[in-house]
């Protein structure tokens, strides 16, 4: 009797999937979006930080009370003369990044949502983000994450399903509690893991968001 035919092995060519290089590791950006002297929250996300490194994850802060970011009133970032082109660059950059914010006015801080009007969609299209924020109580735990996932989808970044929020119950005389730190190291270590993920697959080849097919680029020397 002849052998079974076996069924054709799919080829590379019958699902055309584009190929890139997987990194082995992330590099975070860390942004932290308060004007104030460094307190909990600061000390909460720099800890953070000196742990991910152990693990292995590079990560770093921009601290938004130490640089000088203009107003976004539509100059160009390369035309101010302070730090506001060198941090966009520092977030286009970041194969991931961390958004960490105070609750203020039960939304996030100002000087963050400034940043992010100054930022020009294609540096957090696709990119994976996660969110940290924290507040006085329980109340606000949803108000930052609701208005930070709205923007975002605006930029058509890969926001983590679920964000840290703290309080001041997280905190021991201004140190991170053991439940505060290991939500932190999680949320670090799933999002440095799920931008590896998404860089060795189809990421960046979704649908462009209405943004990036609607804005037009400013003209030099054109105002409003």
């Amino acid at each position: 009797m002849p052998p079974e035919t076996q069924p054709p092995v799919p080829g590379p060519t019958d699902h055309p999937t584009p190929v890139r290089d997987l990194p082995t590791s992330v590099d975070l950006r860390v942004v932290l979006g308060s004007t104030t002297p460094p307190g909990r929250m600061h000390r909460a996300v720099e800890g953070a930080i000196e742990r991910a490194a152990g693990r292995g994850t590079s990560a770093d802060l921009l601290d938004l009370g130490t640089l000088r970011l203009g107003f976004a009133d539509g100059t160009p970032p390369e035309d101010l003369d302070d730090d506001t082109a060198a941090t966009i660059a520092a977030v286009a950059a970041a194969r991931a990044v961390i958004l960490a914010t105070p609750v203020y006015r039960g939304s996030l801080s100002g000087s963050l949502k400034n940043l992010l009007d100054l930022t020009p969609v294609p540096a957090l299209q696709g990119k994976v983000v996660g969110l940290v924020a924290m507040g006085a109580s329980d109340h606000h735990f949803l108000g930052v994450e609701r208005h930070l996932r709205d923007v975002l989808a605006f930029f058509g970044a890969v926001v983590m399903p679920v964000a840290v929020y703290l309080t001041g119950g997280d905190f021991d005389d201004g140190v991170p509690g053991e439940r505060a730190a290991a939500a932190l190291d999680e949320l670090f270590a799933t999002t440095a893991a799920t931008a590896v993920a998404l860089a060795g697959g189809a990421a960046g080849f979704e649908p462009a968001p209405l943004a990036a097919r609607t804005i037009k680029p400013r003209a030099r020397g054109v105002t409003s």
